[in-house]
């Protein structure tokens, strides 16, 4: 088991060292500095002073990949490859292109407020849609499976937008419930949070609640569920324990493309409950082309979806004995 992990482990790396020279290729190859100093001052873009000066007071007047009027070292570390994308490797963030902060300690202000949403977010909905697609499939063709399956795709066909403005509208401004919008931390945060939650799994919920269903009913097809029946098992056993237990192993492969997914869509609640997370720093760097900002939510979406993949892997020792022994192969 501990050879398997260190060798997904090894994986990561030269992973991170790839994805972040894509970055670098999208950010200074395709969009060069030049184009993002015209983007960044608009109109007062006419200036070939201005372009100079925007560019050498961020950093991105340097060569990009090789600097060879500097001597030494300085002729790999004086480069924008180095500076701008490299140095995402080992924390440097750098500062912001339009207010200047660290980006790093805004970050690191951003992360709780976007952990009080996500993990509820996350947590909910993954539950829900394994209760509401093991019931589903133990009850197939029933009426409560026809129920599920039709409030799934009722759920999958309105865009999340709908269910945040249509939430904001009857239970904040009708009902008076919860706050329209807003963050405060503690003891009225469940306050602020409740509406942007409930939204979130609702959001959530369908098209996983059919993929679990799908996988439970083959697993529900095998010969061990029949043996298991033969010998007297109550349905609740062979469902909680045998069954689910064997439907891991795919239900812990779409965990991380879940968590990928799930930070998307937390740019727009964070956006539209104006709660100060990651997501709304993301999208408030967006709409003020601030390129730092976004080359690093890009690189550090990259590392989240990673580190799902590594935390999947560690599922998978848990859940399958060949990995644990050594015989298993990841599907």
């Amino acid at each position: 088991m501990l050879i398997y992990l260190l060798r997904r482990l090894a994986y990561v790396i030269p992973t991170l060292i790839g994805v972040n020279l894509l970055v670098f290729a999208l950010f200074f190859l395709v969009n060069t500095p030049d184009d993002m100093a015209r983007e960044a001052l608009g109109d007062k873009a006419s200036s070939p002073e201005q372009l100079a000066h925007w560019k050498a007071s961020r950093g991105y007047d340097l060569p990009l990949l090789w600097n060879g009027g500097a001597a030494g070292a300085a002729k790999v570390t004086r480069t924008v490859l180095w500076t701008k994308s490299l140095s995402l490797l080992w924390g440097d963030l750098g500062r912001s292109d339009m207010t200047r902060e660290l980006i790093g300690p805004a970050l690191r202000e951003r992360v709780v407020p976007s952990l009080c949403v996500s993990l509820p977010v996350f947590l909910a909905t993954l539950l829900l849609n394994i209760v509401l697609a093991m019931q589903s499939a133990r009850r197939r063709g029933g009426a409560f499976d026809m129920n599920v399956q039709l409030l799934c795709v009722l759920l999958m066909s309105v865009s999340s937008l709908i269910y945040i403005i249509a939430g904001q509208y009857a239970f904040a401004k009708v009902m008076r419930l919860t706050p329209v919008s807003g963050f405060q931390p503690g003891r009225d945060m469940a306050l602020f949070l409740a509406l942007p939650v409930v939204t979130g799994v609702v959001s959530s919920l369908g098209g996983g609640v059919r993929l679990y269903r799908t996988l439970f009913l083959e697993e529900m097809g095998r010969d061990y569920v029949r043996t298991a029946r033969a010998k007297g098992l109550s349905e609740a056993r062979i469902l909680y324990v045998h069954v689910l237990r064997n439907a891991l192993i795919p239900i812990v492969t779409n965990v991380p493309l879940q968590l990928l997914m799930l930070m998307t869509g937390n740019m727009l609640l964070e956006n539209f409950f104006s709660i100060p997370g990651l997501g709304g720093y993301t999208i408030g760097a967006l709409r003020s082309q601030d390129f730092a900002v976004v080359r690093t939510m890009v690189f550090l979406g990259s590392v989240l979806y990673m580190l799902g993949m590594l935390l999947s892997d560690i599922c998978y020792c848990l859940a399958d004995p060949r990995v644990r022994l050594g015989g298993g192969a990841r599907p």
